[in-house]
Formats: structure tokens, sequence, C-alpha cells
């Protein structure tokens, strides 16, 4: 399995960004989270959350979706400039 081109996170809750190849080579992006939680002595990971994980979800979610709407741009300016 490939690994994320980026990771935000926020307390327990972490946020993967995925580059994917679609049909006739375009590139598109998908994301995923998790919360990360201790069962004793073992680390264990869920993508439910409980209320006070709702603002952590928002706050890395938020930063995943600005760092690809910032990204888009700039990877459409490096292609235009290949003339």
């Amino acid at each position: 399995m490939s690994s994320p081109i980026k990771k935000f996170s926020a307390g327990g809750i972490q946020v993967a960004i995925w580059e994917n190849e679609g049909k006739e080579g375009r590139v598109f992006h998908s994301v995923s989270f998790d919360r990360r939680y201790k069962d004793k002595e073992e680390w264990k990971s869920t993508n439910s959350l409980k209320t006070n994980d709702i603002p952590k979800a928002i706050i890395a979610l938020q930063k995943s979706y600005e760092y690809l709407v910032l990204k888009e741009p700039e990877a459409k300016l490096a292609a235009a400039m290949e003339i």
C-alpha cells in the first residue's frame, strides 16, 4: 500500500491525504481519518468519534481541505508553465 502524501493531526485524530490515479492518467485525491486510542496496553484505531473528538476532526479536516485547495492552483500553474 502506498503512503499518504500529507497527514494532519489534532489530538488523537489523524487525517491522511492520498493521491490516486484515475482513468486516462488523471490524478485525484482522497482523504481518510481515524482516531487513535489506547485499550489497556495496546494502541488501536477507529473511524468512530466521541463528542470531544468532533472539534479535533474538524480542525484536521479543515487543514486537509486548505492543503488541497492551495495545492491545486500551484499544480495547474506548474503544468501551464511547461509549454
